[in-house]
């Protein structure tokens, strides 16, 4: 098989607009879910902690109808390539699902790297409340799963920064083994719960942080502009997948082994990520 060709983004600032993005949104979740703890301690589970997400469907669509089109941007970035443009079969959809998913390394290594952090989050989301036992309160909870996403969002900003210096594998296998400790942190403590719960939620937040926008970045080195929405899209179907996969994952290995079980294969399926990530991706060398 032939080595496949990358290409040079345009943007050289493309993690730091990644990171602004990203970070925006998780720190976003990060304070959702401290504040629907909160509520939720004081009102109860309906309806007030779900009135904030009518608040943020009507904010979202608002700002919806006037965000700019990138069409133009796009245009300016084909028009600055110096080799062909690729052909339509190159850049169609079945071409690029398979280029992503399988037949170029570094995109493959990307992607199965995306899956699994977001089928951490879903096996966190399922099993954080089950390990503060007996009967966790909601406040409690509440500061755990806040703390993890709100790092995770924070964190992007000096961690896309650093991208730009390093390069982006070595935050992606490091990013992966600091969230693999987190889920062993998670069980090592597990005789003080809250604490196990604030340090397990500190290390994936961090290990998130590393890994998250950073992907995202690396996708687009390897992707020609011509394809690239195409690859992106593909990328973000099995990454966000993980969250369905994680949410699966930890009620059937749960119900057929335990819960400490499944967090261990949690922790495994992490660190064997990040070793995929380590063989797989390529840092990108401008032609």
């Amino acid at each position: 098989m032939s080595r496949p060709t990358t290409w040079a983004p345009a943007d050289s600032g493309l993690p730091e607009a990644r990171r602004t993005n990203e970070a925006a949104g998780y720190t976003a979740v990060g304070v959702t879910a401290l504040l629907t703890g909160y509520l939720a301690t004081s009102y109860g589970l309906r309806p007030v902690p779900e009135l904030i997400g009518v608040v943020f469907g009507v904010a979202g669509l608002a700002l919806a109808l006037v965000v700019r089109d990138t069409a133009a941007h796009v245009a300016l970035e084909l028009a600055q390539h110096t080799k062909p443009l690729p052909t339509d079969e190159e850049t169609g959809l079945k071409a690029t699902f398979t280029r992503t998913s399988w037949h170029h390394r570094s995109l493959r290594g990307a992607s199965q790297a995306g899956l699994i952090n977001n089928l951490n989050d879903g096996l966190t989301w399922g099993s954080s409340p089950a390990l503060h036992r007996p009967r966790p309160r909601a406040r409690r909870v509440g500061l755990i799963k806040g703390l993890y996403p709100t790092l995770w969002g924070l964190g992007q900003i000096p961690t896309g920064h650093l991208a730009g210096r390093i390069g982006r594998k070595p935050l992606v296998i490091y990013g992966m083994l600091v969230q693999a400790a987190g889920f062993v942190l998670a069980l090592a403590l597990l005789e003080r719960p809250l604490l196990a719960g604030v340090l397990s939620a500190v290390f994936l937040g961090l290990g998130t942080a590393m890994v998250y926008p950073i992907l995202i970045a690396s996708i687009s080195d390897h992707a020609h502009t011509a394809w690239r929405a195409n690859t992106l899209g593909t990328y973000r179907f099995w990454r966000d997948i993980g969250y369905a996969a994680g949410a699966l994952v930890v009620g059937i290995l749960a119900d057929a082994l335990s819960l400490n079980a499944t967090v261990i294969a949690a922790a495994v399926l992490t660190a064997a990520s990040g070793l995929l990530a380590a063989r797989w991706i390529a840092e990108h060398t401008k032609d």
